[in-house]
């Protein structure tokens, strides 16, 4: 029980300085949550779906995607908990075909961490302490996504999409934030089959309004106070590009191979293995290999960083692998993924859980 109320404590300070850190209102890691991705199918390869995730978890890598919904409407839940089941990462979609060149879609996308104990009370202005003063709450990002794809001027070959996106982020009693943004993506495939496709995170830079208690974040201690109020109360998620190729292969009657790379670039300097003060770059490769158009296997692997060990000070890369498999039965497919925390080479594992109802898949 101590162990577990440790490990909450350093999520809920993580996210707690991630979000409050005063030192800039530009900030890398702000709602990084809507990085993660989902569906099973990308998180098991890498995020290696840039130009091939054509189905309602699109609006999560690249909302040009969503035409490949067509004739009816998919439905979509995906559940997965990190770091021993303190946080709870959740997604709903919806998507639904308006013609052969037009289709939209509706996600809402949830990470929090639940009973979190609140000590900010627990010693009173004098410096005695009162345990009976110790609270807990709930850390959550919330994000609504309406995304709307489109063939242009009846062009198969180009598909575009756009996703708005609507931001709320809530900290207990202490603060809440809204925020807004877009993302846009395109796919273009070729004569020779490959997809060519490239996703912009944050197109214009999405930005959050904090709210903050300062009644229930400070605590004032023998005339000191304790958790001043951050001074900037806005912050902007800054534009990622991710880009890839990628390209579906028959090797024979009932096999398939759909193999994807590609770049993730942010435009800051961070631990990248190519890192300037212009942008950052970092490969990323999956595959997926398919059976009878019923059973997938996938691997994949992202986010290779730079890292110097604490102790030997040797320089060293870290990367985040993800592996799964996928079962289809005629419009319901159940996805599985295991994939690493992403957290510059810590050995946490998550386990993903997705399902899909495509109602087209049940009138073949």
């Amino acid at each position: 029980m101590h162990n577990l109320l440790n490990k909450k404590t350093i999520v809920f300070a993580a996210l707690f300085f991630a979000a409050f850190s005063p030192a800039q209102i530009i900030r890398k890691y702000s709602n990084e949550f809507l990085n993660v991705g989902a569906g099973g199918r990308g998180l098991a390869m890498g995020g290696a779906v840039i130009t091939s995730q054509d189905d309602v978890y699109s609006p999560m890598w690249n909302p040009a995607g969503l035409l490949g919904v067509q004739n009816e409407w998919q439905g979509a839940l995906m559940h997965a908990e990190y770091f021993e089941s303190i946080a709870k990462y959740d997604y709903a979609g919806y998507a639904k075909a308006l013609d052969n060149g037009n289709a939209f879609g509706i996600s809402v996308v949830r990470l929090g961490v639940d009973n979190i104990l609140n000590t900010t009370q627990m010693i009173d202005s004098e410096g005695n302490i009162d345990y009976d003063k110790i609270s807990s709450f709930s850390a959550a990002d919330y994000a609504a996504l309406l995304t709307y794809a489109f063939h242009p001027n009846d062009n198969y070959r180009w598909a575009f999409g756009g996703t708005a996106k609507v931001v709320y982020r809530n900290i207990g009693k202490f603060a809440s934030g809204f925020g807004f943004g877009f993302d846009l993506g395109t796919i273009y495939t070729a004569d020779n089959g490959w997809r060519y496709g490239a996703m912009l995170r944050d197109a214009i830079t999405t930005v959050n309004f904090w709210t903050i208690n300062q009644k229930e974040l400070s605590a004032v201690v023998n005339g000191e106070e304790f958790n001043p109020a951050p001074k900037d109360k806005m912050e902007l998620t800054m534009p990622k590009l991710n880009a890839g190729l990628g390209r579906t292969f028959e090797l024979n009657r009932d096999f398939t191979l759909a193999p994807e790379a590609g770049l993730n670039i942010e435009f800051a300097k961070t631990a990248a293995l190519v890192s300037t003060d212009f942008a950052s770059i970092t490969p990323y490769v999956g595959a997926e290999l398919g059976y009878d158009k019923m059973i997938f296997v996938r691997a994949g692997v992202n986010r290779f960083q730079s890292i110097t060990d604490i102790e030997s000070q040797k320089r060293g890369v870290s990367f985040q692998p993800g592996a799964g498999i996928g079962i289809k039965y005629k419009g319901l497919t159940l996805d599985y993924a295991i994939s690493n925390s992403g957290l510059g080479g810590s050995n946490f594992y998550s386990n993903f859980f997705s399902l899909k109802l495509d109602m087209a898949g049940f009138k073949e």
